[in-house]
Parts: structure tokens; C-alpha cells; sequence
């Protein structure tokens, strides 16, 4: 599964393991309640869920996107 953490402070691509938009979102608010600085996001997300980071190119195609400036998750359309 491919996500984008997509924020003012930062645009990563990680990949980890497959799940639905609702434990996702879960993911998300427990990385979120455990970061202190939003620029850590990323790192707490992929540490916390095993996710890895991988090269941000414009031609994957991610799974979802979380938008943090938001706190919105949802499907990108290609």
C-alpha cells in the first residue's frame, strides 16, 4: 500500500502494509497524538506502523493521501 503524507512542511511516499481508509485514519490520529512537532509526523507514522519510506516520484500512483494541514484522508484520481 502506498500513502502520501502530503503538509505544509512536508510531501513522503511511504509503503506499508494494506489496510482500509478507516484504520488509516486511525494510524494517522495515533501518530498525530504522539508527535509533538508536525515536521516529525512522517517519521513517527512510518516508525510507529512499519511503514518505509520510499523515493517520491509524480508517477506512482498512491493508494490515499493524508493530508495534514487538514487532517483529511482520501483516494487521489489519476
Amino acid at each position: 500500500m502506498l500513502v502520501i503524507i502530503d503538509g505544509y512542511f512536508h510531501r513522503v511516499l511511504l509503503s506499508g502494509a494494506k489496510c482500509n481508509k478507516k484504520d488509516l485514519k486511525q494510524k494517522y490520529l495515533q501518530a498525530k497524538r504522539l508527535t509533538t512537532d508536525i515536521r516529525d509526523l512522517p517519521n513517527v507514522f512510518r516508525r510507529l506502523h512499519c511503514f518505509e519510506q520510499i523515493p517520491l516520484d509524480n508517477d506512482v500512483e498512491a493508494d490515499f493521501v493524508i493530508d495534514t494541514d487538514t487532517d483529511r484522508i482520501y483516494k487521489p484520481i489519476y
